[in-house]
This record gives structure tokens, sequence and C-alpha cells, in this order.
């Protein structure tokens, strides 16, 4: 038996060896793919109406289980290792064959969408899963066909997921029962063994970070808005930093969060949602945000919630510090509908400094943006991460290294090219510690933090003086509307001065040490900006 509506053609799910299914559930909308959840018991309705689901033992990404398929399409164009790391077609056929037998007799819930803004870029996917609230996450995360082309919908790459089937590691090639398994060759994805809904999503970031470049385009992961003068901006940055804090603007339309690309014709949203951290969330502070999770359709994760009043409580971190929310950006009331915007005039790499070190803004010479961009640098802190107990500095090339398939300067030359065909002025900014590292400083001010970024995008910043950072040679602006001077020099801040002088010099060595891996690839001027700032 079959539910019908709005379906492709039903055969096509053979092709992939998904034979005697159950029931197929074809792009159900949000009320039915809810009313589903709640009647399979994958969730609860929250007082305002969102969806609260729990994720499992993985309340993450689960890095370590991710491959690539190592075929004659893949052998030469990936950047094997720790990130990407290989798995035989034999092993992936295993799987394949586990995955088909496991979803026979079952129902599974189809949706059709579409990666990528951009008509010409634009990647038709088909998402299948076996429970409803997965089924409903694509939705929300992916770009939605309009009706009249799902009749026919011609996916080119399908992602099947099942949460609740483990691998045999020692038979299937794995490290664990968790696999989240790339074939390029063959245009499909298997996720086992998590729940986290973020494997999806992230996987097809990686499809399009394979396929872009190869087109002229730079796949970022990042986000992106448009202010009233037309001008947009995009923020790069790894979890935590901001991305989707600072690009939730009132005063700017939204592009989107986190994933888009830079192409001929200016930059486009990859995905039609968000998917927004929820820790210590307000509507004071986060006011967009917080009002997407008080609405129908929303998909809470992990996030506590009382039991009588149904109310959440985003400051509990019993499940974890990862807790999420899922909304369609239709949500924002300010975003794109089209997903589209021009060349970004500025941009803003965004780094959480735990140490206290770095300025909370900086404006970057297009070598020194290489530099960054490459280093791709946050810290994490204590409590993030099971046994962490102090500060950890963490680089992430193209602050996005986990999704990107091809060498990190292949990223990094687009990059480049773009800047300076485009004049776009790059800024460092940093969202984390001051007056100290963590447990002896505060977390920089949000409202700090918003008033730098938009004296930046409206161009007041650069008209101010600026003075060169001892440590990362980076300009630091000698003021800034609606900032106290001294919160510019993070030195400034600190009372024990030698401490900081300490401290700077050993987030110094640490840069030194992980851009030796570039030294060789990347051009003179931008070895002399990694020497300029080892000194």
């Amino acid at each position: 038996m079959s539910a019908l509506s709005n379906q492709s053609d039903p055969s096509s799910l053979s092709k992939h060896g998904l034979q005697n299914l159950n029931e197929i559930h074809w792009n159900l909308g949000p009320a039915r793919l809810v009313e589903q959840a709640l009647h399979r018991n994958e969730g609860q309705l929250a007082a305002t109406g969102s969806l609260l689901v729990r994720t499992g033992q993985y309340t993450g990404r689960s890095p370590q289980d991710r491959f690539i398929v190592e075929d004659d399409l893949t052998r030469g164009s990936i950047d094997w290792g720790v990130v990407n790391k290989k798995i035989s077609p034999e092993h992936f056929t295993r799987l394949h064959q586990k995955m088909r037998a496991y979803l026979q007799g079952r129902d599974v819930f189809v949706q059709d969408c579409f990666a990528g803004a951009h008509p010409q870029y634009q990647v038709p996917i088909r998402v299948v899963t076996e429970e409803a609230w997965h089924s409903l996450f694509a939705r929300n995360m992916f770009i939605q066909p309009e009706p009249k082309e799902l009749p026919g919908f011609k996916p080119t790459w399908t992602v099947l997921q099942a949460p609740s089937l483990e691998a045999d590691a020692a038979q299937d090639g794995t490290t664990s029962g968790t696999f989240i398994v790339l074939n390029l060759g063959r245009q499909m994805v298997l996720v086992g063994g998590s729940g986290y809904a973020g494997e999806i999503k992230k996987s097809i970031f990686s499809v399009m970070n394979y396929l872009l470049p190869a087109r002229g385009v730079l796949p970022m992961h990042c986000s992106a808005n448009i202010g009233s003068d037309g001008h947009s901006a995009i923020f790069f940055g790894l979890s935590g930093t901001g991305k989707t804090t600072l690009s939730a603007d009132s005063s700017r339309t939204l592009i989107g969060d986190d994933e888009h690309g830079w192409g001929p014709d200016g930059i486009f949203n990859f995905e039609g949602g968000c998917y927004a951290k929820t820790i210590n969330l307000t509507r004071e502070t986060e006011p967009e945000i917080f009002e997407t999770t008080q609405t129908f359709g929303s998909i809470i994760e992990n996030v506590v919630m009382d039991p009588d009043t149904r109310e959440l409580d985003f400051f509990d971190t019993t499940l974890t510090e990862n807790g999420r929310v899922s909304y369609s950006i239709e949500q924002i009331p300010n975003a794109s509908l089209s997903g589209i915007g021009g060349h970004p005039t500025n941009i803003m790499m965004l780094t959480c400094d735990a140490f206290g070190v770095l300025p909370p803004i900086s404006q970057l010479t297009p070598d020194q943006a290489m530099y960054h961009f490459l280093s791709g640098y946050t810290a994490k802190v204590a409590g993030t991460e099971r046994g962490l107990k102090e500060p950890q500095a963490t680089f992430s090339a193209c602050f996005g290294a986990p999704f990107m398939p091809r060498h990190p300067t292949v990223y990094a030359k687009l990059l480049g090219e773009k800047m300076a065909k485009h004049s776009a002025k790059c800024w460092l900014v940093n969202t984390g510690w001051s007056g100290g590292g963590f447990g002896f400083g505060e977390r920089m001010e949000i409202k700090h933090t918003r008033a730098m970024v938009n004296a930046a995008l409206d161009g007041r910043l650069a008209e101010a003086s600026f003075t060169a950072d001892k440590n990362f040679g980076v300009l630091v602006p000698d003021a800034c509307p609606d900032v106290p001077d001294d919160v510019l020099n993070p030195r400034n801040t600190w009372t024990d001065k030698d401490a900081y002088d300490a401290q700077a010099k050993d987030l110094r060595r640490l840069f030194e040490e992980n851009f030796q891996q570039f030294e060789s690839a990347v051009a003179d001027k931008v070895k002399a900006v990694a020497i300029k700032a080892a000194a």
C-alpha cells in the first residue's frame, strides 16, 4: 500500500533496490509529517506547536564515521586523510544491500527537493528516511519544488537514511555501527546508525562542495544577507561562532544561515531552511530565531521540556550543548524569497577565541584573508566535549574542513580570485572572550559585536584610523560607533598584561604549527603573512 499524494513515479525507488516496501509516504507537507511523527511516537509537541525530538546516542555529527567511496572518479580528486576517509566500492555495495534489506516491509518517507537556489547550479535530490520527522527536516532544510515540478521529478542524487540500521565494522569497513558514506560515482549517500538529522544536510553540502569548484563556483560554509543598499555580505565561521545569529538581523534581508555558493552572478543559498543552535536562546538576544522555536513545523532537537507545561528550557544542557531548531527560512520575516544575492562587498570571518587574544574586529589584507581562511581558527571551551577541561584551539581549513572533499587550496584559490575581482573587504571578527580567556574573562557582548559588524557593513568602520595588532599584524580600528574604545584592543581588557602577552605568544605558535601544512602550496605573499604572525 502506498500514500501517493504528490508522488513521483513509485518505480523510481526500485532502481536503488528499494522493493517490497510497506507504505511509501511521498512528499508529505508539515502538518501530515508532524501527525505521522506523533502517531509513531517519534516526538512530542511543545507548548507552542513545535515538534520536540531526541536524536538518540548522537546529538551531533559523527565525523569519524564519514567515508567517501574511492573509485576511478575520486581517487585523484579527493583530499584523502583524517577528514575524507576512504571506503571501497565493495564495502559500499555491502552497506547498500543491508539498507535495502532493512527497509523491506517498512514504511518510508520520501522528500523530493533541490539543493542550490540558482537554477544553473541546482541539484535535484531525493531523501528517503525511515522516520517522519527526518522527512520534515529534509523538507525544512532543502528547497521545495513547485507542485507542478513534482510529477516526474527526476533526482540526480539520492540519500537513504535509516538510523536504526547499524553496520558491522569488521565486515563493512566502517569504524563503528554508524556510517555516513558518500558515493560520488553512483550519486548516492547512505546514512545509518545515527538519528542526528544534521548528517543529511551536511552530506549534501559535501556533495555540492565537490561538484561546484569545477564549474567556477566557490562553495562556502557561511551565512549571508543583504543590506538596504543592495550590498551582500557573507559570514564564514565554524559552529558556535555566530553565523546564524549575526546574519539574522532584522535590518537586513537574510539569504541563508549556513551554506552558499559564490558564482559568476553572485552568491546563492544551497538550502531552503536554517538549523540554529538553541543554547541560551532568548527572545531579547535573538528575536528572529527565538520566534521560530514557537512555530508549528519547526523541529526542536535535544532540548529539555517541562513535562507538564511543555515549555522549552534552552538553558538546560543536560542532554547536550548542541540543541538545535530546524525551520523553513520562510519563517524569518525578512528572508529572501529567491535565495540569491549580488557579489559580496564585505566578508566576515568569525572566530570564537576562548583564549581572549584576538581583537573583536580587525580588517584583513587580501593575503591575510587567505591566511585566516586556510587556518579556519576557533576554540572549543570546557564542557562542550567529554573530557575537555580547558579551551582547545581548533583549526578547520576554509571554516568547514569536515565538509570539503577537495584540497583546501582549491577553495582558497577561488576565494582569492573572487575577492580580487569584486573588491570585497574582509574582516576578522572575534565573538569569543575579552578581558581574559574562558573561566577568567567574559564572552564578548553581542550588542558590541553587532555594532562592530554593522559599522563594517555600512562603511563607517572603513573610514576609521587603524593600528596594526602586534601579534598578528591585522588592522584594529581605533574607534567604532557604539563600542567602548577599550574593548577594541584585547590587551587593554586584561588586568594582567604579562598574562595576555604569554597567551598571545602561545596562540601565535599554534597558528604557525597549523599553517606549515599549507606553506608549499600558497603564494609567497601569503607565506609572508604566516612568517609575520609567527615572529
